[in-house]
């Protein structure tokens, strides 16, 4: 892997960050996005995947009175302003779960387990929760 120089001739790294937990129910998903935004305001090589259950973090109009938890899922739009524009949906996933892509809060590219696979071996770094 060939490392990218950044702002002030920093090396950047690429990082991959794949969600596979439900967005309720542990602090997971909720910490994995700050450490996204965290990530990419350091200017670093960011990208976002979305598999297994983790795939409902991103789902449209989610109602969390119920369960006392405040919705996260429309900070995912925030995204785009620290410049983390690769966001990855395993279709697979989606599709078992009954969901596509314009149910979803944020433009998400959607990609086979193989397309997956292909962009996560070109990563510096993989982080998996």
């Amino acid at each position: 892997m060939s490392d990218e120089m950044g702002y002030q001739g920093e090396v950047v790294k690429r990082f991959m960050y794949v969600n596979r937990k439900a967005p309720y129910g542990t602090i997971y998903a909720l910490e994995n996005l700050e450490t996204v935004l965290i990530a990419a305001a350091f200017d670093q090589d960011v990208s976002v995947v979305f598999v297994d259950d983790g795939v409902y973090q991103l789902k449209k109009g989610q109602d969390t009175k119920g369960i006392g938890m405040k919705n996260f899922s429309p900070t995912f739009r925030a995204l785009d302003d620290y410049d983390v524009e690769k966001l990855y949906v395993e279709k697979e996933s989606l599709e078992a779960r009954g969901l596509t892509a314009e149910e979803l809060v944020v433009p998400v590219e959607v990609v086979s387990t193989e397309e997956l696979r292909e962009i996560m071996a070109q990563q510096d770094v993989v982080l998996s929760c």
